[in-house]
């Protein structure tokens, strides 16, 4: 069966499936404005772990000139999105950053909805289960259940990031978004990627294609390559897709265990709960 969002009245139909060799270089200008994606690339550039930053490591992780930084700063302090640590000359971010994330979570339902489906697998199959969201070009670990604590995977922490171009998580993603904002952000990777863009380009190009094919992909963690990974999008109506992904030792998710019984029921589990948000 070929994957396809859920669907209701009026819904797009899925794109088309994407091979490596059909991925742009160029689809031609859209409407941006710079500055406010210099502004949310600062905000971005704060980690999980990162208590504050001063503008020189800021500087570092977006790529803007150090003068542009420090305007962008200047503005997000006086906005009340940045604080500032004036001996030390570093900020950190406001409790305003944390209001437009508790915005973005009451507007959406579908972790709850995911939530029990989430630990049924997780406890049926012995594997973690994650739930992922897109921030630009980073997938933002948003849900996760396990079978018992001894048994999770390392670093795999709320609010972990993983980059847009890995495999498979963010190629998922990408085969769950409309052609023109995949050809979009295709062409943002390619600028960051340069001399690894030929091997991203192929990697993403199989995890489309899977996706497209069978509904999930699968394949070893860049971060570890110890361990495996199967993902299949969320794609509900009316919401920004995600992606529900199990991991577990590579050596337990063999490729028979990932065709016939993980991709398949991880696929299901996705349609489950598309289906039960559609139902008043």
């Amino acid at each position: 069966m070929r994957w396809k969002p859920c669907a209701s009245a009026g819904a797009r139909a899925s794109p088309p499936s994407l091979s490596a060799p059909d991925i742009p270089r160029s689809r031609g200008p859209r409407p941006f404005v710079a500055p406010l994606a210099r502004a949310l690339d600062v905000l971005a550039a704060f980690g999980i772990r990162d208590r504050a930053l001063g503008n020189r490591e800021l500087a570092a992780r977006t790529g803007l000139p150090p003068s542009t930084v420090s305007r962008i700063t200047r503005t997000l302090l006086a906005l009340g999105y940045l604080l500032h640590d004036g001996p030390a000359r570093r900020y950190r971010l406001a409790p305003a950053v944390l209001s437009l994330g508790y915005g973005a979570a009451a507007d959406s339902n579908i972790p709850q909805a995911a939530a029990p489906r989430m630990q049924a697998f997780a406890a049926r199959h012995d594997t973690l289960v994650t739930l992922h969201a897109r921030d630009r070009l980073q997938m933002v670990l948003v849900g996760r259940f396990q079978p018992a604590p001894s048994s999770a995977p390392p670093l795999l922490e709320a609010g972990m990031r993983v980059g847009l171009a890995s495999f498979p998580i963010g190629g998922t993603l990408l085969a769950a978004l409309p052609e023109t904002e995949r050809y979009y952000l295709f062409e943002k990777i390619e600028r960051r990627a340069r001399r690894d863009w030929q091997t991203l380009r192929r990697l993403l190009g199989e995890s489309i294609s899977q996706v497209h094919d069978k509904g999930f992909c699968a394949g070893p963690a860049q971060w570890d390559p110890n361990l495996g990974i199967v993902s299949a999008p969320l794609a509900a109506v009316g919401q920004a897709p995600l992606v529900l992904s199990c991991i577990g030792p590579a050596a337990r998710l063999s490729r028979i265990r990932v065709e016939r019984e993980l991709g398949p029921h991880l696929a299901a589990m996705s349609r489950e709960i598309c289906q039960s948000l559609l139902t008043p």
